[in-house]
């Protein structure tokens, strides 16, 4: 798949703009802050209703503006002439409206799907680096890319963490009854609630993980310029990892037991100690742990294998997604960046975005756009 026409309205430092786009290798120059991340921003949200930059909505709209508004028109293949047309009202401290082919859909949510995209960039060293969220959140972007569905499994199972936080909070230093209800009949519901949900979210994290794995050390080999292994395996907080793997009832079991040991804990503590909110993705390089212990060059060279596992993932899923690397080329030398560059030549559609041309390695090719002062201007358009 890939975006054959972007349309803003006060989304970020535009007011409205209409980018013509084409498959193969798009190419966004600028100097920083003229707003050419803004563009592939646009793209990603579109596809995940999520920012890499930012967790709230509020600043994607341009200042004085209520809502911003993000359209694109997305084809199913080059061979494949099927088009779809989404887009997405974002309006601050509201559900953000969705369309799909100008019909209005039920939740944003239902727009997920229909635009899958990996971006690199470079707060992705934070997925080797970072704490023990950013790589679930990895982890569960890719899960949502390979099945939507998962979109709303995870939204459920945070809204029912946050409930059961709330009523563990209002316990805290109580015992007996609350607002008149059981103690024990009120957590046993959400207890219920937490381990079938997070059943569902641990086998299938530990699916992806393991089919990603081999994709991972495949696209390290190919990028680090020595000879190292790159592993990446699921930790899990409540003992549910196994070999063979458990299913889904027998890991909602383990976590009944563990919530039912350790009640009295998260009843004092006020908050939910167990769970798949609190597993981890265990990354090394060679035999030690990347974190910690890899270089600088060791951990982005990680950090750009896992986003090209998950690219090739979804390839051998039959997805093909729309490719973005925002700034990616300046943070790597010259040999990770022509590795990288042989690794994705052949993506239906790259956006990149770059500072300075000669970052982006000249194998690419592609068209190429000057992104200033808001303004977006091919390039072949500018030198006439």
């Amino acid at each position: 798949m890939y975006v054959t026409h972007l349309h803003l309205v006060d989304y970020r430092s535009y007011a409205e703009i209409e980018v013509p786009l084409q498959p193969g290798v798009c190419v966004f120059v600028g100097s920083n802050g003229q707003g050419k991340t803004n563009l592939v921003e646009a793209v990603e949200y579109l596809a995940t209703l999520s920012s890499h930059r930012v967790a709230a909505d509020a600043p994607l709209v341009r200042g004085g503006a209520e809502r911003a508004t993000v359209r694109a028109r997305v084809q199913a293949g080059i061979e494949d002439t099927r088009s779809l047309l989404l887009e997405l009202d974002i309006v601050p401290g509201k559900a953000n409206r969705a369309k799909l082919n100008r019909a209005p859909l039920k939740r944003a949510r239902d727009l997920v799907g229909a635009l899958v995209v990996v971006l690199f960039s470079p707060e992705d060293l934070s997925i080797v680096k970072g704490d023990p969220s950013e790589r679930r959140r990895f982890l569960d972007d890719l899960l949502v890319s390979r099945g939507p569905r998962f979109a709303g499994i995870r939204a459920d199972y945070d809204r029912v963490l946050r409930q059961r936080n709330a009523l563990l909070k209002s316990l805290s230093g109580r015992t007996g009854r609350v607002a008149g209800a059981d103690v024990a009949a009120t957590l046993d519901t959400w207890d219920e609630h937490l381990a079938q949900l997070g059943a569902e979210l641990v086998v299938a994290r530990i699916a992806t993980l393991t089919d990603l794995a081999e994709h991972v050390a495949d696209a390290y080999r190919s990028i680090a310029p020595v000879n190292n292994e790159a592993q990446a395996t699921y930790v899990s907080s409540n003992a549910v990892v196994a070999d063979p793997p458990l299913g889904r009832d027998e890991i909602a079991e383990v976590l009944r037991v563990r919530m039912s040991e350790r009640r009295g804990e998260e009843i004092a503590r006020g908050v939910s100690l167990v769970g798949p909110h609190r597993d981890d993705i265990a990354l090394q390089i060679g035999e030690l742990p990347a974190k910690g212990y890899a270089s600088h060059g060791e951990s982005w060279s990680l950090a750009c294998a896992l986003r090209l596992a998950a690219f090739r993932l979804l390839r051998a899923d039959g997805i093909e997604p729309v490719l973005i690397l925002d700034d990616v080329f300046a943070e790597l030398d010259i040999t990770r960046r022509q590795r990288l560059a042989m690794g994705i030549a052949d993506a239906e559609q790259v956006l990149i975005t770059a500072a300075v041309a000669d970052d982006v390695p000249v194998e690419l090719g592609g068209r190429r756009f000057r992104v200033d002062s808001g303004t977006v201007t091919p390039e072949d358009e500018g030198d006439d």
